[in-house]
């Protein structure tokens, strides 16, 4: 298991121990989709969903995701969170919303999995706010476009 950071010599899962890792000021970027059809689009773009303000409430979505991140995933550290950033575009070529996601924080590792849970979170709740229209909806495209701080530096995605 050379190279894999969350298991041990042994091969069993384990938390990372990050405890002689410098603290620094890190960042991360993730994107993703929601792809609908033309007429859910319009719904949305109109603010005509009966449940209300998709984007807004997808937005408050993924930084609740981001907070809860270490609640999700088993191996990640609780980290003090400084700063959750979810914008949600309307994207008419797609048809559908473009997810971007940074978060921020001071500590000694890294908030991917924080950018990435906000971005699966928001792209979840425009799923449900308007399925009742378009259950053919797909999600897809979540990566993360940036990475920064640490040991390990920048990372650009092409």
């Amino acid at each position: 298991m050379a190279g894999l950071t969350h298991f041990d010599a042994k091969g069993d899962a384990h938390m990372v121990d990050v405890s002689d890792k410098a603290v620094t000021a890190r960042v991360a970027t993730a994107a993703g989709w929601v792809k609908m059809a033309s007429e859910t689009f319009d719904i949305i773009a109109e603010g005509r969903s009966k449940k209300g303000d998709v984007l807004g409430i997808a937005r408050l979505a993924g930084i609740m995701g981001a907070k809860k991140t270490p609640d999700l995933i088993p191996l990640c550290h609780p980290l003090p969170v400084t700063k959750v950033a979810v914008e949600l575009t309307l994207d008419p070529d797609l048809p559908g919303v473009q997810i971007e996601a940074t978060v921020k924080t001071t500590g000694q590792t890294g908030v991917e999995m924080e950018a990435l849970t906000a971005v699966s979170t928001a792209a979840l709740t425009v799923y449900d706010m308007i399925k009742a229209v378009d259950k053919a909806m797909e999600i897809g495209g979540i990566r993360v476009i940036l990475k920064d701080g640490g040991k390990s530096g920048r990372y650009e995605a092409k």
